[in-house]
């Protein structure tokens, strides 16, 4: 009998927009996604996963200027900051996706070229309220309370030139297409919002490229226009797995496409589920499966905080509780269509409430117990029992085997915290269990033996499937309890069966505690000592970049311009820096000035005590001076610094990244 074939299954999240670091509600859809993901791959499924990063449109432009960065190395920094938060979340994509990739950049300029040369985009002008933060353009009519209806921000009057897409031309089809796949916006109540909200009263024309910004790929037949960065964000979810707009698909696009999930947040439900399938049908190809708009994870008051700007962040609470009871919370406390609820208290109260007791006393009393009467082993007798000792055994068996059926029942329409809440009742089920049978009683009768290992059979077995189950959700939690079992991790198809954990298998010798009790009041105590931390931080900062008081230099004789002008000043790009042997105050700078490379020594030794990290700086420098030796090295130059009043010294640099070695200064 051949290999069972795996059904491919593409998952996939919005890509994170670039703009700084994603907060906890933003990290909530990357471990969700995950949760499916991985029970999937139980389910036997082909998964591809992928996520990564939008990183185009003004919003990241405006912000780029105003760190002093251009728009590339601002979101090369941001992504590589998103994708460390989803690492250090365990989360297991397939591929991260960048919008700032090449293939992905020409792929989406011939997308915009096929749809303009069969008709379906033509150029216009608009006049309208326009969101930054958004990128959208809306009338009147759509605004609430006079601002944005997605992001509640102020909206501003806005004209230029663009091209639009004809959304009216395939409305119809997409309000058919809905209405015959039931299944493809959920949970319901989003389908109905964008039934009665945008498709019915009639959809404008959509504007899909800008001119009055320029951090976007180039619309490459229309000088000065960028493509609209809705347009340009999701057909990542086709080019990331080889989509070509030329009919070339690469394989991955062949085998996955069309996506069995879109998993994205309920605010961009109109984009995913209205613009993307008409885009989609103007492509000839076909449209997802189905997109899920989950609800928001907000933060709820409490007494402990961690910022004055009260944003929590993954990797803060991270580092107080652990990856995992991170994850717990953010798939335990999501309901499947409201919004749910984060705070440091809730984290605290579940922490200890459904971790550290149900869960983790649980494995420790049952590796203890097995260690304590029978020396690790763990076995299974041949013997039979009372009726209510057997009925005890029956209803432990019943209730993991049902909660394996409910969990994947939950799990197939995406109830995740639904499923969590069957598994924990398996660990609620095994904790009564241990109070029915009374494993200490049993002990200290010999003739209750066979009984004592049949107790302990039972809960090593059903703590088997649990943790196994529990892999989706606390990948590192679960294999830290197999491994304490003495066991790996349980096939999902063959946990229709009570009873597979091999009789005689040797547990460890001591239990690990999973979760030690969290005191709140010591959890508030260092929030507090952090917050101050934090503060006395911002107050240094603020105080550190207020404005100094004039430093009074003494003037110096006049000099003609026509001998100042004699002084060539560049830019140089620093190609090695290092100490100057038996010098306490020189360092050599080879210096790139050009298509000329030359050498400068620099009494700055002081102020630069690591000089490999000036290593690609671009410094100013007067280069035709007359040579000159110093600590028997050749110096054909000098750098440029400044001093404050102390005599602090600080090199002269470029805040341009980009500017050119050479580049006269005048």
């Amino acid at each position: 009998m051949g290999e069972k074939i795996r059904k491919p299954y593409y998952i996939t999240t919005a890509i994170a927009y670039a703009s700084g670091k994603p907060h906890i509600g933003n990290t909530y859809e990357i471990i969700l996604a995950d949760a499916i993901a991985r029970f999937k791959r139980e389910e036997n499924f082909d998964v591809y996963f992928q996520t990564g990063t939008d990183e185009h449109g003004q919003k990241i432009e405006g912000k780029a200027k105003d760190a002093g960065m251009t728009p590339q190395a601002y979101v090369d920094q941001v992504s590589a900051e998103i994708k460390r938060i989803w690492d250090l979340m365990n989360t297991s994509y397939d591929r991260f996706m960048r919008t700032t990739e090449p293939y992905h950049e020409k792929q989406v300029q011939k997308i915009f070229k096929k749809l303009y040369e069969q008709g379906d985009i033509y150029k216009s002008s608009y006049e309208g309220l326009y969101c930054t933060p958004c990128e959208s353009f809306w009338t009147e009519s759509q605004l609430v309370d006079g601002k944005c209806p997605t992001c509640g921000r102020e909206v501003k009057q806005a004209s230029e030139e663009a091209y639009f897409f004809r959304m009216s031309k395939y409305a119809d089809r997409l309000i058919q297409y809905i209405e015959e796949h039931p299944e493809f916006i959920q949970p319901v109540s989003r389908k109905n919002e964008m039934m009665n909200n945008f498709l019915k009263p009639g959809l404008q024309d959509l504007c899909v490229s800008r001119t009055s910004f320029e951090w976007g790929i180039p619309v490459d037949f229309a000088p000065g226009h960028v493509v609209y960065v809705w347009l340009d964000a999701l057909t990542n979810y086709t080019t990331g797995i080889g989509y070509d707009a030329d009919g070339n698909n690469g394989e991955l696009y062949k085998k996955y496409w069309p996506a069995d999930l879109h998993l994205i947040g309920k605010d961009i439900v109109r984009f995913h589920t209205i613009y993307w399938p008409i885009f989609l049908m103007a492509l000839g190809e076909p449209l997802p499966k189905q997109v899920f708009g989950h609800p928001w994870l907000l933060q709820a008051g409490g007494k402990m905080s961690k910022s004055k700007g009260n944003v929590l962040y993954a990797d803060e609470l991270v580092s107080f509780f652990g990856v995992d009871p991170v994850r717990y919370f953010c798939l335990h406390e999501m309901p499947f269509e409201n919004d749910g609820s984060i705070s440091w208290d809730l984290m605290v109260e579940r922490y200890n409430a459904d971790l550290a007791n149900v869960l983790g006393n649980l494995v420790s009393r049952t590796i203890a117990m097995t260690n304590k009467y029978f020396g690790g082993v763990v076995e299974r007798p041949e013997a039979s029992f009372s009726p209510e000792d057997a009925a005890l055994d029956a209803d432990l068996e019943k209730t993991v085997l049902d909660g394996v059926k409910k969990i994947r029942e939950k799990m197939d329409v995406l109830r995740v915290a639904d499923a969590m809440t069957e598994l924990w009742n398996i660990f609620k089920r095994c904790n009564k269990y241990i109070d029915e049978t009374l494993p200490w009683a049993l002990a200290k009768d010999e003739s209750k033996q066979d009984r004592l290992k049949a107790v302990l059979y039972h809960l090593t077995e059903a703590l088997t499937i649990a943790s196994s189950l529990l892999f989706s959700f606390m990948p590192e939690t679960s294999e830290k309890i197999l491994k304490e079992l003495g066991t790996e991790k349980r096939e999902l198809e063959a946990m229709d069966t009570f009873g597979l954990y091999p009789s005689g298998t040797r547990v460890a010798a001591e239990a690990e505690i999973l979760f030690r009790r969290l005191d709140p009041k010591e959890v508030e105590a260092k929030l507090n000592a952090e917050n101050a931390a934090a503060e006395e931080a911002a107050a240094e900062e603020e105080k550190a970049e207020a404005p100094k008081s004039e430093i009074q230099i003494p003037s110096k004789p006049e000099v003609e311009y026509d001998a100042f002008a004699q002084c060539e000043f560049r830019v140089c790009k620093v190609l090695k820096c290092e100490e100057v042997p038996k010098s306490k105050k020189l360092l050599c700078f080879r210096l790139d000035c050009g298509g000329k490379e030359i050498q400068i020594l620099s009494g700055i030794k002081k102020w630069y005590p690591e000089p490999e990290k000036l290593v690609g700086k671009r410094v100013m420098a007067i280069v035709n001076l007359k040579p000159a030796r110093l600590a028997g090295m050749e110096s054909q130059g000098m750098l440029l610094s400044a001093a404050d009043e102390n005599g602090n010294l600080s090199l002269m640099t470029t805040m341009s990244e980009d500017m050119p070695s050479g580049a006269e200064i005048g």
